[in-house]
C-alpha cells in the first residue's frame, strides 16, 4: 500500500517537469517559425528594393515618333542635385527619368531681341532657357570653367527662374558672341558636337537699328530714366515711350567700320558652327511673322504650344526720329551696302 502511494507521488512530482519540457518545445518551435516568416518577408522587401533599382536602370525607350537621325540629339540626363524620378512610388510610374531632353544654345548679340525671344521659349511648359549665364565673367575665366558651367546646365543641375516643375524636353541658355564664344570656338564646337547641342542663331538684319538700341541702353545704365531704375526690357507702352525719347548721336567716322565688324562677326560665328545642327533666325522676321515660333518648337522637338511674351518693343518710330544727327548718318550710308538700313525694316 505504501509502495503504491509512493509511486503515485513520484508520478505527480514528475508531471510538472514533463509539462514544462513540452511548453518549452512548443515555444522554441513557434519562435523558429516566426523568425522564418520574418526573414522571408525581409528578403521579399530586399528583393523588391533590388527590383526597383533594376527597373530604374533599364534603358529608356525613345518615343515612337522619333526618327533615327534625331536619336543622338535626345538625352536622358542624370542630375547630381536631385532625382528625375519619383522616390516614394518607384514601381508605380517614372516621373521624368525617361522623358528625353534636347540641348540647345541661343547664340546672339546684345540688343538683337534674344531676351524677348527667350521669354517666348520659357512660356512653354517643357522648355527651360536659363538666360545669359556667361555674362558673369568668372564663369568664362577659361575654357575649363566654360565647359563645367555648360555641364551643369545640360545635366539639369542649373537652377534659375526658368526651371520648370514639369518634365523638361528642351534645356539651354543664351550666349553672346562677345562673351568668349568666339575666342574658344574650337573647344566649344567640339563640346557641342560631343554633347549634341543644337544652336539657335538670332541676329538683326538692320544693324543700324541695333546700334541705336545699344547706344540707348548704354545711356540708360547711367541715366536710369525709369524712376531711377535701369531696364533693358520693359512690359508697358508707357515705359517704352520714356526710353525711346532718348535720341543717341552716332559717331559717323566709326559708323561703317562698326557695321562691317558686326557683319563679319555674325558671319564668322555661323561659319565656325556650320557643321553643328542649327537654325538661323532674324529679329525682324520674328516681329513680322510669329509662325516662325512654330518652326522653332519643331526644331527643339517639343509639343506645339501658343507661345507668349509680355515684353514691349521700345524703338518703333522711324529712324529720322531716333537719331540726333540723322542727316550726317544718312549722308555716310547712302551709296554703301548699308543704305538699305535707312528705310523701313
Amino acid at each position: 500500500m505504501e509502495t503504491k502511494d509512493s509511486v503515485d507521488v513520484k508520478s505527480i512530482k514528475k508531471f510538472p517537469l514533463t509539462l514544462r519540457l513540452v511548453v518549452l518545445v512548443v515555444v522554441v518551435v513557434c519562435g523558429i517559425y516566426i523568425c522564418g516568416i520574418s526573414l522571408e518577408q525581409k528578403g521579399l522587401r530586399t528583393s523588391t528594393k533590388l527590383l526597383e533599382n533594376t527597373v530604374f536602370k533599364q534603358p529608356c525607350n525613345y518615343p515612337s515618333e522619333v526618327e533615327e537621325w534625331e536619336i543622338p540629339y535626345l538625352h536622358y540626363p542624370e542630375p547630381k542635385t536631385y532625382s528625375r524620378m519619383i522616390d516614394d512610388c518607384a514601381l508605380c510610374r517614372e516621373e521624368c527619368a525617361c522623358n528625353p531632353v534636347l540641348f540647345f544654345c541661343i547664340v546672339s548679340m546684345q540688343r538683337s531681341g534674344s531676351g524677348w525671344f527667350e521669354t517666348f521659349l520659357n512660356s512653354h511648359i517643357n522648355v527651360s532657357s536659363n538666360g545669359e549665364i556667361f555674362s558673369v565673367a568668372k564663369r568664362r575665366a577659361n575654357v575649363s570653367t566654360i565647359l563645367e558651367t555648360m555641364d551643369k546646365v545640360y545635366n539639369l543641375d542649373w537652377f534659375s527662374s526658368a526651371s520648370k516643375n514639369e518634365c523638361s524636353a528642351a534645356v539651354g541658355f543664351k550666349w553672346m558672341l562677345n562673351q568668349d564664344l568666339m575666342e574658344y570656338h574650337k573647344e566649344i564646337v567640339e563640346y557641342f558636337e560631343r554633347r549634341r547641342v543644337s544652336i539657335i542663331f538670332l541676329f538683326r538684319r538692320n544693324l543700324l537699328r541695333r546700334m541705336i538700341s545699344v547706344l540707348a541702353n548704354s545711356y540708360d545704365k547711367d541715366a536710369k530714366l525709369l524712376n531711377g531704375t535701369h531696364k533693358s526690357h520693359v512690359h508697358s507702352a508707357s515705359e517704352a515711350e520714356i526710353l525711346a525719347n532718348y535720341k543717341p548721336r552716332i559717331n559717323v567716322t566709326l559708323l561703317i567700320p562698326e557695321l562691317n565688324l558686326t557683319k563679319e562677326t555674325t558671319t564668322k560665328a555661323i561659319t565656325y558652327f556650320k557643321n553643328t545642327r542649327h537654325i538661323v533666325l532674324y529679329y525682324e522676321d520674328l516681329i513680322n511673322n510669329r509662325t516662325i515660333l512654330k518652326d522653332v518648337q519643331e526644331f527643339l522637338k517639343v509639343p506645339y504650344r501658343e507661345l507668349k511674351s509680355r515684353q514691349v518693343k521700345i524703338h518703333t518710330a522711324p529712324l529720322t526720329r531716333q537719331i540726333e544727327n540723322w542727316d550726317e548718318v544718312k549722308e555716310v550710308l547712302i551709296g554703301t551696302p548699308y543704305q538699305k538700313f535707312l528705310g523701313k525694316d
